[in-house]
């Protein structure tokens, strides 16, 4: 596996999918009860936790995605060093992480289509379903005038599964 490559996974491989990629980088995108330690093989740094829940709109008692949270994403993305795998986890590995995936490619790949990007993400995960709130937030971050928006509706819903299977993109896509 490339050193350049994204993976996603739901939070139950996380722990096996560090080991068998090598993964060097880890953002976790979960509410924030749930603990997720860093793994002895993640250095100080390298592991961005962003507490939040599975939502679109502001409910009570639960914390809606913000712009933090993208702003945080996106700079994260851009000083991995692309030496060793970054690894992107929410619970279930479907919406939350896909959407942080979807995210770090527009960051790191800013001449390439939207759509084509989010295609890359289909074909990738039949299951996949970025959190439209974290993308539309993410589409104003990154000045990207909509085309973010209309990529992930592009591509639809995607199959339901209680849990993704792990996948793998490349990081870098021409333009």
């Amino acid at each position: 596996m490339s050193a350049e490559t994204i993976l996603v996974a739901p939070l139950s491989c996380v722990e096996a999918t560090i080991e068998d990629a090598r993964v060097g980088h880890l953002v976790t995108l979960i509410n924030g009860e749930t603990l997720v330690n860093t793994p002895p093989s993640i250095q100080p740094g390298r592991h961005l936790r962003l507490a939040m829940n599975d939502i679109c709109d502001p409910q009570p008692g639960l914390v809606v995605p913000c712009e933090n949270h993208v702003t945080d994403l996106v700079q994260f993305a851009l000083d991995w060093d692309r030496r060793a795998p970054l690894l992107i986890h929410c619970w279930a590995g479907i919406s939350r992480s896909t959407a942080a995936a979807f995210i770090s490619l527009c960051a790191l790949n800013p001449a390439t289509a939207e759509l084509r990007l989010a295609q890359a993400l289909r074909e990738a995960s039949p299951t996949a379903y970025p959190n439209r709130r974290l993308v539309a937030l993410a589409d104003q971050a990154l000045s990207r005038q909509g085309r973010m928006v209309a990529a992930v509706e592009e591509i639809g819903r995607g199959e339901f599964a209680e849990e993704a299977q792990v996948f793998s993109l490349p990081a870098l896509h021409a333009a």
